[in-house]
Order: structure tokens, then C-alpha cells, then sequence
């Protein structure tokens, strides 16, 4: 382990570590490229360091923010941390548990511990589905409910979030951006998880709506013991919430620092 990750261990066992996290993608040859690599051209295909080499761990109830740029690879290290994408390289672990193992999800348990919310409540959603089932489905998936208690269990869920249970059973074009991305939140904390991935969470939504939703992450914070990796391009938002933050920029950590 780095000396920079045992420093941030110190304090309290973490309950995700990165270690010398990587991700690779290869750009391949459009079909010029193609055509003059069997004409003896010297092209070869690009490879895209998204993530190169990063070192973190997050204590039990912090809330870390990742800043950076546009491209820095902040979204995609969160994508790995949620088990949606897979590392190149590298060691993630959630409660000293490994999340990834040889390409895929290591269990099931971690899959619903850690959660991640997107940035775009209007692409996030599917608009054929009534948010009582969009809330609900994970859950009556994973046997955590049973189908004739899913109707109560969504009402509770979406009363949490601030949304009115008697709207259950409309459709996430009658919602407001705040509002869908409220139902956004619903949906992940309805499978009781520990750790929220929150993914440029509030950069859609108006100024307005943006204070509601940090207000909400906060809250709930706090209620369910939450911890958080925060994912913004926006330092004053991050400072706000975060109890430390880390800055990417091309792919490397290249600050970490406490909000105080």
C-alpha cells in the first residue's frame, strides 16, 4: 500500500480502497486508418489512459469529492467503484472485499452496497416505465420485497426523498428535473445501500433546485449512514458537502485535501 493511502487509512478503516487503480480504453482505426495500415502505413490503434494509477480510501460516513476537468477520468473511476466497468489494473475493495475480480462483479452484496446516482435525471429513467416499478424493480429483483408490499415500500422510499407517494404511479415525463432526479435517488436508495456514487448529481438541474438536492444528499447522510464519493466539476459544490476532496486531472490524483 502507498504511503498516501496509509495516511488517509489512519484515521478509521476505510470502507473502499482504490489501489493503483487503472483503466485503459483502445481507440480503434476508423477505416482510413485501416485502409493505409494494410497499404504499409505505420498506424496503429490509440490507447486512452483513463484512469491511470490511482490511490484512495474512504472512511465509513466521509464524504469524498472528486473534482476535475472535463475528461480528467473522474466519471469513469465512479463507474468502476459502482461495478459498472470493470478496471484494467489495479485493486477496489469495499469492506475488504474485492468489487471486481477478473472482469466481473465479485457478489451481490457489494453490487447493492454500492450505488450510483447520474447526472442526467431525463436520460437516466426509462420514460415507459411508471416510477413505482423504476423505484421498485432492484428490490422485487433481489427478493428484498415481496410484490404485495412493493406499493407501500415505493410510497416510503419516495416520502424519504421528498417526492409525494400519491404520484407513484405516473411516468418521468410528468416530473420536474429536481423531482426526476429525486425518483434517481429513490431508486438507489431502495435497495438499502452504504455507499452512493453521485455523478455530476446536480449538474443538470437549475441553481434552485441544485441547494434542495445537496440539502437532501445531507440529510440523508445523516439518517442512514451514508458514505458518499461526491463527482462534481464544480470546487464550490464539492466544498460544500465534502469533508475532503481529491482532484483528478488526466487521469491521476493529483491533490487530496481536507474541506476544512
Amino acid at each position: 500500500m502507498s504511503e498516501a493511502l496509509q495516511q488517509q487509512s489512519a484515521a478509521a478503516a476505510p470502507i473502499l480502497t482504490a489501489e493503483e487503480v487503472s483503466k485503459r480504453f483502445v481507440k480503434a482505426l476508423d477505416l482510413a486508418g485501416r485502409i493505409a495500415q494494410r497499404l504499409g502505413a505505420d498506424i496503429r490503434e490509440e490507447t486512452v489512459h483513463a484512469v491511470d494509477g490511482v490511490s484512495l480510501a474512504i472512511a465509513p460516513g466521509e464524504v469524498v469529492g472528486l473534482v476535475g476537468e472535463s475528461g480528467c477520468g473522474k466519471s469513469t473511476f465512479g463507474r468502476m467503484v459502482a461495478g459498472i466497468l470493470p478496471p484494467s489494473a489495479g485493486n477496489l475493495t469495499f469492506d475488504g472485499r474485492p468489487i471486481w475480480q477478473d472482469g466481473k462483479p465479485v457478489s451481490r452484496e457489494t453490487a447493492l452496497a454500492v450505488q450510483m446516482i447520474f447526472q442526467d435525471p431525463f436520460a437516466s429513467l426509462d420514460p415507459r416505465m411508471r416510477v413505482l416499478d423504476i423505484i421498485g424493480e432492484a428490490p422485487k429483483v433481489h427478493g428484498m420485497i415481496a410484490p404485495k408490499e412493493m406499493d407501500d415500500y415505493v410510497a416510503d422510499v419516495m416520502l424519504r426523498v421528498g417526492l409525494d407517494a400519491d404520484f407513484r404511479r405516473r411516468y418521468p415525463h410528468q416530473f420536474s428535473g429536481g423531482q426526476r432526479q429525486r425518483i434517481g435517488i429513490a431508486r438507489a436508495l431502495a435497495v438499502k445501500p452504504r455507499f452512493l456514487v453521485c455523478d455530476e448529481a446536480i449538474a443538470a438541474l437549475d441553481v434552485s433546485i441544485q441547494a434542495q438536492v445537496i440539502n437532501l444528499f445531507m440529510d440523508l447522510r445523516e439518517d442512514l449512514d451514508l458514505t458518499y464519493l461526491f463527482i462534481s466539476h464544480d470546487l464550490s459544490v464539492v466544498e460544500h458537502i465534502s469533508d475532503r476532496i481529491v482532484i483528478m486531472y488526466l487521469g491521476r490524483v493529483v491533490e487530496v485535501a481536507p474541506t476544512d
